[in-house]
């Protein structure tokens, strides 16, 4: 599955102006080395926290939906809306984040992995840190414990997955320049 053109040519765009450097030179005695560089650019620690990422997440779904049906006859009205509408969200942009990182990181897809890296920082880190510390939702003890795991895995994730895009990006850029020259 592929994504739609205009968001890969955005991702692109973003990732390209963000991630690479531009005053990043290859030497004349390493293009011949270059050229013919099949060398893997995924990253390990963002593949292992994607995986067991993948496997916590449905834990981590079922905790949250029993404990919001423990408390949800005490909360006001507006949580009830509120925790309702962030677990569709979280499980919905989990997902796809998820998809986005694995795909962005084993298949060396820039784009993927920029929207994998935009959707942590942008959406899922708020998201699990407002659960995390707005007391006023009642939060219970499994549900403090599950999101402090779910966090760490989302920061860690969200750096990892920083350092791989800014290697991905020199990496693609310094041999489509290389490229240029053939």
């Amino acid at each position: 599955m592929e994504l739609p053109e205009n968001l890969r040519k955005r991702l692109e765009d973003f990732s390209r102006n963000v991630l690479f450097d531009p005053s990043q030179t290859i030497s004349k005695e390493n293009e011949p080395f270059l050229l013919h560089d099949k060398r893997v650019m995924s990253s390990l620690n963002l593949q292992m926290s994607l995986y067991f990422n993948m496997w916590f997440f449905p834990f981590w779904w079922i905790c949250e939906i029993v404990m919001l049906n423990l408390k949800y006859s005490a909360l006001p009205d507006y949580y009830k809306f509120i925790l309702v509408t962030i677990l569709i969200l979280m499980t919905c942009i989990e997902a796809i984040r998820l998809f986005l990182g694995y795909a962005g990181n084993l298949q060396e897809k820039v784009p993927e992995l920029a929207g994998f890296w935009l959707l942590s920082i942008l959406l899922q880190l708020p998201l699990i840190l407002f659960q995390l510390f707005n007391e006023a939702i009642l939060i219970q003890p499994l549900e403090r414990g599950i999101h402090i795991v779910l966090s760490i895995f989302i920061l860690t994730q969200a750096l990892a997955g920083f350092i791989a895009l800014r290697d991905l990006v020199r990496h693609t850029g310094s041999q489509f320049h290389l490229r240029q020259f053939n």
